[in-house]
């Protein structure tokens, strides 16, 4: 874990960023969640909030007795080449995670820039 600096986690993934390659403009956030990897700019991760809450609203089958766990649900991701199918459960999980993240980068970013008036 030395090599990252972790901005948050909950049960489903982590977000950080990398030690090493961090470029003096907009660096990218590292966000890892199911297996899967995604390195992206804040704006990026705005994106994807907004296509939690558009997924959000999609009705899952009315006649489905699981659907918090049923993978019904198809979440476009910032890469216009790759959408997932997550669940409910998984979606709340997923928008929490990249929220979370947001603020505390937000956080920090105003905490940097008010430190310095």
């Amino acid at each position: 874990m030395s090599a990252i600096d972790k901005i948050y986690s909950n049960k489903v993934g982590i977000s950080f960023f990398w030690k090493k390659q961090q470029p003096k403009g907009k660096p990218k956030i590292q966000l890892v969640f199911r297996d899967i990897g995604f390195l992206l700019t804040l704006n990026e991760l705005k994106d994807f909030s907004d296509a939690c809450s558009i997924t959000e609203q999609s009705q899952c089958c009315s006649q489905c007795a699981s659907h918090h766990n049923c993978r019904s649900l198809l979440l476009r991701t910032p890469s216009d080449k790759i959408d997932l199918a997550v669940s409910k459960e998984e979606l709340e999980q997923i928008q929490e995670l990249i929220n979370g993240t947001i603020f505390r980068i937000e956080l920090q970013q105003w905490v940097t820039t008010t430190g310095l008036n």
